[in-house]
């Protein structure tokens, strides 16, 4: 464990709802980058697990709300966002305007708008931001923001987002940081497809996939995908429990946003939906 930075990397105060396998290690590093950070959780157990930092904690999202200057959400799904940010109690309900609201969850560019739409209402910011890399790459400071929203609103939040990512991608208005997250799963959930038939392909060679895999993980057919799917079998279905109801979200919203705007996905979702379909979870 790293230790505090002795001069913070902002003067704001910042609240984390989302204290999961990627929001906990994201809030950590805010944590213990010295920024004074309050952080509110359904499950005490969650919290608990900063007992050792200087970390406060909120009763509720609005009370998280009305004691910090910038608050960061990452929830599962839509619907956890929508009820977090702009339901009745929610962070939009007890942010006093100047404040920011940022979105890490991947959700529908749709759900983000609408939401802003709420926030600029009462005067306040709010930048679209989804993740990727895991809760290893927030711990080493190396995780991937994608951000739509206002230039400047960015610039104030960027020395949070640097206390765990780099780099931070600015790609346009609020919305275009979860239209490049969907695509972005979609490659993944493309390659993992892609890969598992190479699998197949090599067994039916005399190639051992176990051999193969040191091989790509190396050579010039390695993608993410590879430190993914791992043996003893090499097969998707394993992964369907707990990456297949994710994915499968992902991909059902890119392609909602494909047919509104009349664009053909083509060769990615083919490999997409053999994936989906060998995790259980077709889309």
């Amino acid at each position: 464990m790293s230790e505090a930075s002795s001069t913070p990397a902002t003067t704001d105060r910042v609240g984390f709802i989302g204290l999961g396998s990627q929001g906990g290690p994201m809030a950590r590093r805010i944590v213990e980058d010295g920024v004074p950070t309050v952080l509110w959780a359904r499950r005490q157990e969650a919290l608990d697990a900063y007992a050792d930092t200087a970390a406060e904690y909120a009763s509720s999202p609005a009370d998280l709300a009305a004691r910090v200057d910038i608050a960061c959400v990452c929830a599962v799904d839509d619907t956890g966002v929508e009820s977090l940010v702009g339901a009745p109690g929610g962070l939009l309900s007890a942010m006093a305007p100047g404040g920011v609201v940022v979105v890490h969850s991947t959700v529908h560019p749709d759900t983000v708008r609408r939401l802003a739409e709420q926030a600029e209402a009462k005067g306040i910011a709010l930048l679209d931001a989804p993740v990727s890399g895991g809760g290893p790459a927030a711990e080493a400071r190396r995780l991937l923001v994608m951000v739509g929203g206002d230039a400047e609103v960015l610039e104030r939040v960027r020395p949070v987002f640097e206390t765990f990512a780099d780099p931070v991608v600015h790609l346009g208005p609020v919305g275009a940081g979860q239209r490049a997250k969907l695509i972005n799963n979609l490659m993944l959930t493309a390659n993992l497809g892609v890969l598992e038939s190479a699998y197949a392909l090599a067994r039916s060679l005399q190639v051992d996939p176990e051999q193969l895999s040191t091989v790509l993980s190396h050579g010039s057919g390695n993608s993410f995908a590879v430190n993914v799917l791992r043996g003893p079998d090499f097969v998707l279905g394993p992964m369907g429990a707990m990456a297949g109801p994710l994915l499968q979200k992902d991909a059902r919203l890119v392609i909602d946003l494909a047919t509104a705007e009349g664009a053909e996905p083509g060769t990615v979702l083919v490999a997409a939906d053999a994936a989906l379909a060998s995790m259980g979870c077709p889309r």
